[in-house]
């Protein structure tokens, strides 16, 4: 797994700063969107520092990403870092 700090998804005004803008969340929530968007056996688990940042974790169970949101989000991994989850 390639850590998405690592990626291009980080970069201001990338696709992770897109997809949140669309949904008005936060890109570390876009990112747990789309990790629980890529398996239905996959387990993020995030760091949480408080409740505050506990609750922002949880909201990104409900976002909904589009099959295009998430094709974006994948390619951009991808064509910088390589496949991911191999």
């Amino acid at each position: 797994m390639v850590p998405l700090g690592a990626s291009s998804l980080t970069q201001p005004d990338g696709a992770l700063d897109e997809v949140a803008g669309r949904h008005q969340a936060t890109p570390a929530q876009v990112a747990l969107a789309w990790l629980l968007a890529r398996s239905p056996v996959l387990l993020p688990i995030p760091g949480t520092s408080s409740v505050a940042h506990l609750e922002e974790n949880l909201a990104a169970a409900a976002l909904r990403l589009t099959d295009d949101e998430i094709q974006l989000l994948g390619l951009d991994v991808k064509q910088t870092d390589g496949p991911i989850g191999h």
